[in-house]
């Protein structure tokens, strides 16, 4: 239980330090933000990628209230301690405001008050770093009255807004290394992304998940963050860490991706069970934080390219496959049960490679009967056609500047 003063005096002093904050990078998101009466908006990401700053940029536009309830001050802050938030936010800035609540999955039952809030007609912000923490809640009391956006670390696009330079292959080079967390992209001190990693995996995953086995969990963490677009097998992970059971890998895995820290793509089949059973591709949430959390990353340039180009995707698509029977096929994206497009992701096609690449994704474009594909490469462009299909190549760089391609996509 939190006393009243203390919850003023930390609402004011949130506040205040929020009106000091500069007006940052605008981010691409802020696009799908329609904050309606009686509905949740859900901001869900991992820790650091700028979620309470896009909370700032919306409280900037619209009259509000906010709290985080991160900060240490609130430690033991219950349920109960919403009613006092309700009196005290309206006698401090006035009445009809939206509520703002950052990282509120740490409070116990937190979904109960935001359902009271949105049964009154209010307007309501939320964050959350924990991706099935939130969706669980959501699913018991807010079903049909929440609505959802995922933010991602800095896009390529927004990347160079914050450098204000202009695109080039140069830049790219830079982003491909640094990836986009706000705060490491302006420092560029290692030890930010280094501590981000412990925190996440100390504060969301151990202690919450009761894990007491804190070195094993880094270990995995930093094998997979090393393999970023390898093939990974529950199994394989099992005999490399010696860890007794499958379950206890699978349950590991899981706590990752709920924040956000990797993603598990699987081989595409028609059969839900075999794509749960074949082995699942892993990526990283950010090229920068792999960089600075595995020794080997860095080395891979081709799978650091395929890294930038599966988190473009993930940032419009969810599913998203590779494929395989004789030939691979990097990523297919599925929308609305049909496969849409077809990609490769090559660093360098050449006379060596040519072949594979080419056969990958023409067994993916007859297979889903698709008339055009893309391989992505680090800096070559061109176009073909092969069997009736026409093949695209082009630069990374100039294809996550494309600000219309995922209209294009979902044609």
């Amino acid at each position: 239980m939190i006393t009243k003063d203390t919850l003023q005096e930390v609402i004011k002093t949130q506040r205040e330090f929020l009106a000091k904050e500069e007006v940052s990078t605008p981010r691409e998101k802020e696009k799908g933000v329609i904050i309606e009466n009686s509905f949740a908006f859900i901001i869900t990401g991992i820790r650091r990628c700028g979620k309470s700053t896009f909370l700032n940029q919306l409280l900037k536009k619209n009259r509000g209230y906010y709290l985080n309830l991160e900060d240490p001050r609130l430690d033991g802050f219950e349920l109960a301690d919403f009613q006092n938030v309700e009196k005290l936010m309206p006698l401090l800035y006035g009445e009809k405001g939206i509520y703002f609540f950052d990282e509120i999955q740490n409070i116990p039952k937190w979904e109960k008050f935001i359902r009271y809030l949105i049964d009154k007609k209010e307007k309501v912000v939320i964050t959350g770093s924990n991706a099935s923490l939130l969706s669980r809640e959501l699913g018991t009391k807010l079903t049909g009255r929440h609505l959802q956006i995922e933010m991602f670390p800095f896009s390529f696009r927004e990347f160079i807004t914050l450098k204000k330079k202009k695109a080039s292959l140069e830049l790219f080079e830079h982003y491909l290394y640094a990836g986009g967390f706000p705060e490491y992209v302006k420092k560029e001190n290692p030890l930010i992304l280094q501590e981000l990693l412990t925190d996440i995996v100390l504060k969301d995953i151990a202690v919450r998940f009761g894990i007491k086995n804190i070195n094993v969990l880094q270990k995995i963490l930093h094998y997979l963050l090393s393999n970023a677009g390898k093939e990974i097998s529950y199994n394989s992970i099992k005999k490399v860490f010696s860890i007794k059971s499958v379950q206890s890998v699978i349950s590991y895995l899981s706590y990752f991706e709920d924040a956000y820290l990797i993603f598990l793509v699987p081989k595409f089949s028609y059969s839900y069970k075999q794509q749960q059973v074949n082995p699942k591709k892993i990526y990283s949430i950010d090229n920068g934080f792999s960089c600075q959390n595995s020794v080997s990353f860095s080395k891979d340039k081709g799978k650091m390219l395929e890294n930038a180009v599966f988190l473009e995707l993930r940032r419009t698509f969810k599913d998203i496959f590779y494929f395989r029977e004789k030939y691979e096929c990097d990523f297919v994206l599925k929308q609305k049960e049909k496969i849409i497009l077809a990609i490769q992701v090559c660093f360098d096609f050449n006379e060596e490679n040519k072949n594979r690449e080419i056969n990958g994704l023409m067994a993916a474009l007859h297979e889903f009967k698709l008339k055009e594909g893309f391989i992505l490469t680090y800096n070559q462009k061109e176009e073909f056609v092969v069997d009736g299909k026409k093949i695209t190549l082009k630069p990374v760089w100039e294809w996550l500047l494309d600000q219309q391609k995922s209209a294009k996509m979902s044609e």
